[in-house]
């Protein structure tokens, strides 16, 4: 029997993921930060080894590192009037041209059976209400359908951003439809662009394009899922179909992960700007040994945010190979990008205040939640993600003032220390954080 009220039947497993410690957050919010509270006055707390599973990844094993002086801290002293807490932390922030309450977004989903169930519809719901960001991935109109009418399908394209705009409050969030090169040929963005029921977005510059180049679970690869035979049969046109499940009527559906060199790059950001000059403009990467080269010409050529999926990045189907031997760890992509030329958007692994503190601290403006919001709302469609983002929130308000600070744009390179680095922790050079590697 679970430890905490399940208000909806979960069903979503999230294998190599902290599913139970997400699923207790968004069960009873920020009461889950803490140890259990019938503990207080009974046990003594510390670190324990097992914070550091062996699925840990360096910036799971880096540690945030306040200072003894804090001149901020007396900065916000004087003009306050009095000794800052951290509920005085302004967590508020723009994500890639879109104002949002936390430095968190809503992360795309994409066609998979678990990004096309009403959970999807869900997390939607709850992005709106919290006016964050939401991204909506690719190949969901070919996949899914358009949802032109008010009675489309919950996994249609339409009825995710309908349902984002009945929550969303004014003056907050945005949302950013992927494209794939199979969503080009059927016209995605301009479908959106001219759609009547988006103009909304559009009129308060609150919709954006993001351009797909990879992702971190499957770097190289196309988008996946399966497919029954009937299905497959009617998007065969479009995508590559393979049998590889024996004695199954179910096929592996691949879209292609497109081409690009730095120039096609920039004429694509170019024509997007040029063709939808009232929306941002997105562009996700995956971690391959060149990020850094294909953020800054992203910047250079007019991307409002660059988006890094580390290989810690989920996804609802992949080659098992890809998923263990593939894509740089996002730490290692944000070492590499240096101080960002624009905001820089980070995923993988991301659920809990202390991972999107050190993201910050290593140049990202903001961190993706993806499977942490599935999960989420797979535990209570009404307000589980709400809850997740209660705690993220005071998390980062703790880590946040701890260090001095009291923005998330103050958080910088001198706040992390990281494996090997030694005392070269609190310098600023990429080189003294990580330590030679020559």
């Amino acid at each position: 029997m679970s430890a905490w009220p399940e208000t909806t039947a979960a069903r979503l497993r999230a294998q190599g993921f902290p599913e139970a410690a997400v699923r207790a957050r968004a069960a009873t919010g920020s009461a889950a930060i803490f140890p259990p509270e019938e503990a207080y006055g009974r046990e003594v707390f510390g670190a324990s080894a097992a914070s550091h599973p062996e699925t840990a990844d360096l910036i799971d094993r880096a540690r945030l590192v306040p200072p003894v002086f804090a001149p901020l801290r007396l900065e916000k002293l004087i003009d306050l009037g009095r000794e800052p807490l951290f509920s005085d932390v302004d967590l508020r922030t723009e994500i890639g041209g879109f104002r949002s309450a936390w430095p968190v977004f809503l992360s795309a989903f994409g066609s998979t059976q678990l990004g096309s169930t009403e959970l999807a519809a869900a997390a939607s719901r709850q992005a709106g209400r919290l006016g964050i960001p939401m991204v909506i991935g690719e190949n969901v109109v070919p996949v899914n359908g358009y949802g032109r009418g008010p009675a489309g399908p919950d996994s249609a394209l339409l009825s995710r951003v309908r349902a984002y705009l009945a929550e969303l409050p004014d003056g907050a969030g945005g949302v950013v439809i992927q494209q794939s090169t199979e969503d080009a040929d059927s016209e995605v963005w301009n479908l959106v662009y001219s759609d009547p029921g988006v103009q909304p977005l559009v009129a308060t510059g609150r919709l954006g394009f993001e351009l797909k180049v990879g992702q971190g679970a499957k770097p190289g690869l196309g988008g996946m899922t399966v497919l029954d035979a009937a299905a497959a049969a009617r998007v065969g046109g479009q995508y590559a179909v393979t049998e590889v499940f024996d004695g199954s009527d179910r096929r592996l559906r691949s879209g292609s992960p497109g081409t690009f060199t730095g120039e096609i790059l920039r004429q694509q950001i170019r024509l997007m700007r040029n063709n939808f000059p009232r929306a941002r403009v997105w562009v996700k990467l995956h971690p391959g040994r060149d990020v850094a080269e294909a953020a800054r010409l992203a910047w250079e050529a007019g991307a409002d945010a660059v988006t890094v999926d580390g290989a810690e990045g989920g996804s609802g189907w992949a080659p098992i190979a890809f998923l263990d031997h593939v894509g740089l760890p996002l730490a290692e992509c944000l070492l590499r990008i240096g101080t960002p030329a624009g905001c820089l958007l980070a995923g993988g692994r991301m659920w809990e205040g202390s991972r999107v503190v050190k993201a910050l601290a290593l140049g990202a403006r903001a961190a993706g939640l993806g499977r942490a919001a599935l999960v989420a709302v797979d535990q209570d469609r009404r307000d589980g993600l709400c809850r997740l983002l209660d705690g993220l929130a005071l998390e980062a308000s703790m880590l946040i003032s701890a260090l001095g600070k009291y923005t998330t744009s103050a958080v910088g390179r001198e706040d992390i220390w990281l494996p090997g680095a030694g005392a070269h922790a609190g310098l600023t050079e990429d080189a003294a954080i990580i330590g030679d590697r020559r």
